[in-house]
């Protein structure tokens, strides 16, 4: 069994996630059924009134109640949640799909609705040795909705170097403006401009043009740079440019020492470079 998930995204971008144990799992359910328990003594109370009135309607009202509370309340917490349940946030876990990819709704019922299976015979024997033996921890609902639990720690920023490598940034020209950038935007704008960048891939290429436009105009009305630097410069180039500024800022001086470039259509091209196509 493997104790830690490692997902590369299609820019090269390793995340690593460690994966919950039978233990941590056990954990979290306990204090979910102890939840449910409490809910489940609401609906007691409740049937009770309504078996003053018609005890027969009041069995049949109990069986759908039990059954959407105990089946319901992993889908719809799991589902609103981000993978999480109340067990799950006290001990920092959460579910998530197997590859990385965002959590789907049919992956939450599936799981929540293979949880008996699990739990059969008796204390999730089946659900336990499947987590033991599987190579990701996973139980046999988490196996056919392709999931995984992991826990909910706060990682560190993906490494930029990947990302960006060791392209020329236009932007690194002007020091003074670069450090005014990196002086004005904010974390939510830096962690923005690095989401936008990560995940471009995911969006329709409408949306992908319209959001880079309005990110990139948001970070030039904060420093405005000389036309010649930013004109030219697609607005994801742009925002490349802005994120190489943002996270790298120990690369400010070996710019200085880089030969001036001109940008003709987005690209940078060094004195004595053949012109593209």
């Amino acid at each position: 069994m493997k104790t830690e998930l490692t997902i590369r995204t299609p820019e090269g971008i390793a995340f690593s996630y460690a994966l919950a144990g039978p233990v941590s799992r056990c954990m979290a359910w306990v204090v979910d059924f102890c939840v449910m328990v409490f809910l489940a003594t609401g609906v007691s109370t409740a049937m009770q009134a309504i078996g003053v009135v018609s005890p027969d309607l009041a069995k049949g009202f109990s069986v759908v109640a039990y059954f959407a509370l105990f089946t319901g309340y992993g889908i719809v917490l799991e589902w609103f949640w981000r993978g999480r349940t109340i067990g799950k946030w006290v001990f920092k876990l959460r579910v998530m799909d197997a590859d990385g990819f965002r959590l789907r709704f049919e992956q939450v019922v599936v799981r929540n609705l293979l949880r008996p299976v699990d739990a059969l015979p008796l204390f999730y024997l089946v659900g336990g040795i499947a987590c033991l033996v599987s190579r990701r921890a996973q139980r046999l609902g988490d196996l056919v909705a392709g999931t995984v639990v992991v826990h909910n720690r706060s990682h560190s920023e993906p490494d930029v170097e990947q990302l960006l490598g060791g392209k020329y940034n236009s932007l690194r020209s002007h020091p003074h403006l670069a450090a005014r950038l990196r002086q004005r935007a904010t974390p939510e704008d830096a962690r923005m401009a690095l989401q936008a960048i990560l995940h471009r891939e995911e969006f329709q290429p409408e949306a992908r043009v319209a959001l880079f436009r309005k990110i990139a105009d948001h970070f030039r009305a904060l420093v405005p740079f000389p036309p010649e630097v930013t004109e030219t410069v697609p607005d994801e180039q742009y925002l490349r440019n802005v994120v190489d500024v943002l996270f790298r800022t120990h690369t400010v001086r070996e710019e200085r020492h880089r030969p001036q470039v001109a940008a003709i259509g987005g690209v940078d091209l060094a004195p004595g470079s053949p012109l593209p196509g």
